[in-house]
């Protein structure tokens, strides 16, 4: 049994729709059940967040029988270390991480991704579980961001238009997350995961117009103007760190890795695979 923790998120819905298609055992922990939405064959738990902070026996029914989890920061939140120790009394053999790329040598130890992500995977090496780090860079779906004014309109205001990045389709961590369970080898691994190719903000945008059949025009605003309503999935504690990443990948090539078919089989989605995937997302 692998249980799935954020089972009704991007990468977390993705894994349990694979894990399920290869008739392996999962069990996919939400806040909703009763809305999960997931594959029929999946066993679907309540993990609420709202509540005083557990015991590790309080959360000892939901890895019942597992011997694999996937761990997702913003899906445990404060109850990391409450899961870990759940986890290890019930027998779970191995944890794959969903962490950051702002993890790596040389990088702003100071970055709140850094510490948040550097401190999950502290907690996971202190449990004395077996785990495999996954280390995506930028994800395809924050461009989800811009979906609110696509839907109303032909322009698409926002920072930055030349930052480069590699992003990742969802569906990519999730396939190499699957792997992590399914085949040997993967124990003590850090995997770096990025798209296939080099996109900017602006090419993005034309991109998802093209899918779309419209024409999709970018408007450049000053950083300093930026508000959290250019991006609402963002935290404002947050917003500033991130728009100085943006500030330092304008024109610089991203780290683009093969790890995702080098783990999987199959070569990385590119960003048009991933608009097309998600082009009902930006209609009306």
């Amino acid at each position: 049994m692998i249980v799935v923790t954020g089972a009704t998120g991007n990468v977390g819905r993705a894994l349990v729709t694979q894990l399920t298609a290869e008739q392996a055992p999962v069990r996919g922990l939400t806040r909703s059940p009763e809305r999960a939405g997931l594959p029929a064959a999946a066993q679907v738990a309540r993990f609420d967040l709202s509540g005083d902070q557990p015991e590790p026996a309080d959360l000892a029914p939901l890895l019942d029988g597992a011997t694999g989890l996937f761990l997702h920061l913003q899906a445990v939140g404060t109850h990391t270390e409450a899961l870990l120790e759940a986890a290890r009394a019930g027998g779970v053999q191995h944890v794959t991480v969903l962490s950051s790329g702002t993890v790596q040598d040389g990088a702003d130890t100071s970055h709140p991704l850094y510490v948040a992500h550097a401190e999950l995977e502290a907690s996971v090496t202190a449990s004395g579980l077996a785990h495999t780090f996954l280390r995506p860079n930028a994800f395809a779906t924050n461009s989800l961001q811009w979906a609110p004014q696509i839907r109303v309109g032909d322009t698409v205001r926002g920072p930055f238009p030349g930052a480069v990045t590699a992003p990742i389709h969802e569906a990519d961590i999730a396939a190499v997350a699957a792997r992590t369970f399914l085949d040997d080898g993967h124990q003590g691994a850090v995997h770096r995961l990025t798209g296939p190719e080099a996109v900017t903000t602006e090419e993005q945008i034309h991109i998802i117009g093209a899918t779309l059949g419209r024409t999709l025009r970018f408007i450049d605003v000053p950083p300093e103007e930026v508000g959290p309503d250019l991006f609402p999935h963002v935290p404002p504690q947050i917003l500033p760190a991130l728009l100085a990443s943006f500030a330092e990948s304008v024109g610089v090539a991203p780290e683009i890795t093969t790890t995702v078919e080098a783990v999987t089989g199959k070569p990385a989605r590119t960003f048009a695979q991933w608009a097309q995937d998600h082009k009902n997302d930006f209609r009306p």
